[in-house]
């Protein structure tokens, strides 16, 4: 294996059980199936301590070792074309883009996919050159299979500006999060701490050591075996949103990395987490004025509320 890069420990969840090695890989990383594979065939994954072949399938519980690489350099800025990339807000010195699922914010250890930044630059648009190489110009990230509204720089003062804004929480983030069954209270807010999970460092968890970690729900519509909730984070924490709803049982449908009912998730066509970035408002970095912006359902969103509703 290579000197460089980044090794992980990763435990099956009971969603992926009987899935093939590459497909398990790929659902719990956000890897491209061709990159999983490839990680496989180049002896970078044991399972339970031995060599993992391409062929094995995967049960509950069973423990994958694997080692990701360091993005190349190639890939901190090279262009990618993102079909559904959508630009909501542009002026010289900052782009709002609605993401869609299955992009990352940028490249990371074993990452080869679409990126908001590589897609950026595959049309023309500038990016601020603050921040570590692989993330110029991001000043918030949303997870792969997250969709919505993401705030890029274009300019070092309006990273320096956006980035602490974020520090000091006068940044506005609304987000819709469809999640299995039905929180009590309705209404509220879990303030709990947020750190790595003690036996499973690839996953976040709530933990007394953890950081200081704020989430306020609200639920917008309640379903039989579900909720469609508002939520707006008041800290932004990795996975927040995705940890604490695990946190009360209620995680969101489609993460079966965090514990969501795979039947319910086949049933309503959501193959990542049904969580999108609806709403943002920040001070402009340059003028001071407000700027709001609002995001609708993405299509696999919509399509499994359209079911629930019709139940």
């Amino acid at each position: 294996m290579d000197d460089v890069g980044e090794d992980r420990s990763l435990s099956i969840p009971a969603g992926l059980a009987g899935e093939r090695i590459d497909v398990a890989l790929a659902r719990l990383l956000g890897l491209s199936r061709t990159k999983a594979a490839d990680l496989v065939a180049t002896g970078a994954v044991a399972l339970d301590g031995k060599h993992a072949n391409k062929g094995d399938r995967v049960d509950e519980g069973q423990w994958l070792e694997l080692h990701l690489p360091d993005p190349k350099p190639s890939q901190l800025t090279a262009p990618q074309p993102v079909d559904g990339l959508v630009i909501m807000y542009e002026d010289d010195d900052v782009v709002v883009v609605d993401k869609p699922a299955g992009v990352a914010a940028h490249p990371s250890p074993g990452w080869e996919g679409l990126t908001v930044i590589g897609g950026l630059m595959a049309t023309g648009h500038q990016v601020a050159t603050a921040g570590a190489a692989e993330r110029q110009g991001i000043v918030h990230r949303l997870d792969v299979g997250t969709t919505g509204l993401m705030a890029v720089a274009k300019t070092n003062r309006a990273y320096t500006e956006l980035k602490a804004q974020f520090k000091q929480r006068t940044v506005d983030k609304v987000y819709r999060a469809l999640v299995q069954g039905h929180p009590d209270p309705l209404r509220g807010t879990i303030d709990a701490p947020i750190g790595r999970h003690p036996k499973q460092d690839w996953r976040m968890a709530v933990v007394t050591n953890g950081r200081p970690s704020i989430t306020h729900y609200d639920t917008e519509e309640a379903f039989a075996h579900a909720s469609y909730l508002r939520i707006q984070l008041e800290t932004g924490r990795t996975h927040q949103i995705r940890v604490h709803m695990t946190a009360m049982r209620h995680p969101c449908v489609g993460d079966v990395t965090y514990g969501a009912d795979p039947t319910l998730s086949a049933r309503l066509g959501l193959t990542r987490q049904g969580l999108h970035a609806a709403e943002l408002s920040f001070d402009h970095p340059v003028s001071g004025d407000r700027v709001h912006l609002l995001s609708q359902d993405p299509p696999d969103l919509a399509a499994a509320l359209c079911l629930l509703r019709g139940d």
